[in-house]
């Protein structure tokens, strides 16, 4: 009797784990066939995959399919009729075929993160383009992420020294904000050959610690993988901040091209342009990516981004979106460049919310704003001597303080015979 008991209790137990097996192996497969869809249509960059019922995976889940032998990652975009997704694609589309087979990775795309980043240089999607085998990093990170809350930010403005007195001095950054380089071509924004640069520096170390990690979204590469390039270097700063506790700086050569890329994307997925043909989210775009960019309460993320002003118009809808988010600017200036000084920063034009007698102190503000009197002062008769000011009446220098003075003098004057030829 009790033999009995136990063999029955045996085989209900069995029966139990049998059941289960199959219902796990059904979901499984089933998990399996809803991950699988298939090419639709191809334009250019956007990709169509076609999905069976209810199975269409999320906005932003990265897709992956062959292309002639390599991994090409789509991520999804809109959701459109009969069970079909339109995604961009984050690398060349020549070769693909309608009905080819796509996978739905079940979520957006990830990118190694972690120490075994530092002296790589790799792609938007994490792949290794500097042909030193595979990155060996224990983690990956979706470059998809909310910004800090904001009980986990800090709220104490602290100067970050960068050990170039000119900046230091006249304007200085903010640790964990952000910094827009101005400057037109030629002047040192960028650095020819920067990874030899730095490996000779030893900020990158082929066979031992490096400093930096290189992440590369070039202007030949589709409008996706520009749109998305950003995100994934602000996602490797974002492990060594919140996981190592560790001041990080990000530089981003060109945030223009970001905007750029996004306005591309939006014409392919068909939204209505906004100003000037750039894509109705811009303002939304630029703060999702920006926002994550900040100092917590256990590292902080400092970015000095390069900006482009299309046609020198700074009321231009890319930089002006940009501007509202920086902390500090610094000009570089062709004149300063072509006496050979690097950095070519303009102590005049540069500016820093940081500059501030509450922040820095009063001692520091007082010397900051002397030395731009003296500058002030030294390069007035120089620039009414190379012609800059000839549109301005010759009444207008008379009894006048400086330039300034002289420029509303000039106006005032403008606007009085405007009014009496009226």
């Amino acid at each position: 009797m009790i033999i009995t008991r136990n063999v029955s209790r045996v085989a209900n137990k069995a029966s139990r784990l049998s059941r289960a097996s199959t219902l796990r192996k059904y979901a499984t497969e089933s998990a399996s066939k809803a991950a699988a869809g298939k090419v639709r249509q191809v334009i250019g960059a956007v990709v169509d995959v076609q999905f069976e019922q209810d199975n269409l995976p999320p906005i932003l889940n990265a897709l992956e399919l062959s292309n002639n032998g390599s991994r090409l990652v789509l991520e999804v975009a809109q959701h459109l009729g009969e069970n079909t997704v339109r995604t961009i694609a984050m690398d060349g589309t020549e070769g693909l075929v309608r009905g080819q087979p796509v996978t739905d990775t079940g979520y957006p795309i990830r990118v190694p993160v972690g120490p075994e980043c530092l002296g790589r240089i790799m792609n938007v999607i994490g792949e290794p383009v500097d042909e030193r085998g595979p990155i060996s990093s224990k983690k990956v990170a979706s470059i998809h992420a909310s910004p800090p809350e904001f009980v986990d930010q800090s709220t104490a403005p602290e100067v970050l020294e960068t050990g170039i007195k000119v900046v230091d001095l006249l304007a200085p950054y903010a640790r964990g904000g952000k910094i827009g380089l101005f400057g037109g071509a030629g002047v040192g924004k960028t650095g020819n050959d920067l990874y030899h640069e730095m490996i000779a520096t030893g900020v990158i170390k082929l066979d031992g610690a490096s400093k930096a990690a290189l992440v590369y979204g070039q202007m030949n590469e589709p409008p996706g993988a520009r749109a998305r390039v950003a995100l994934t270097g602000l996602t490797v700063a974002e492990y060594f901040r919140d996981e190592e506790g560790q001041d990080v700086l990000l530089f981003i050569d060109n945030i223009f091209r970001f905007t750029q890329a996004g306005s591309e994307v939006s014409a392919l997925l068909g939204r209505i342009p906004s100003a000037v043909g750039y894509q109705p989210t811009l303002a939304t775009d630029m703060g999702v990516m920006q926002e994550r960019i900040t100092t917590t309460k256990k590292g902080s993320i400092t970015s000095v981004q390069a900006i482009y002003v299309p046609a020198d118009d700074l009321t231009d809808p890319a930089p002006a979106t940009t501007f509202a988010h920086l902390d500090a600017t610094t000009v570089l200036s062709r004149s300063i460049s072509e006496l050979g000084i690097y950095p070519a920063v303009d102590p005049l034009d540069s500016k820093s919310r940081m500059l501030d007698p509450r922040i820095v102190g009063r001692q520091h503000y007082d010397i900051a704003t002397g030395v731009q009197r003296i500058l002030q002062s030294i390069s007035l008769p120089f620039r009414i001597l190379d012609g800059k000011h000839d549109s301005l009446p010759e009444s207008a220098f008379y009894m006048a303080g400086d330039i300034d003075d002289v420029v509303r003098k000039a106006a005032d004057i403008a606007r009085e015979m405007a009014a009496s030829n009226n």
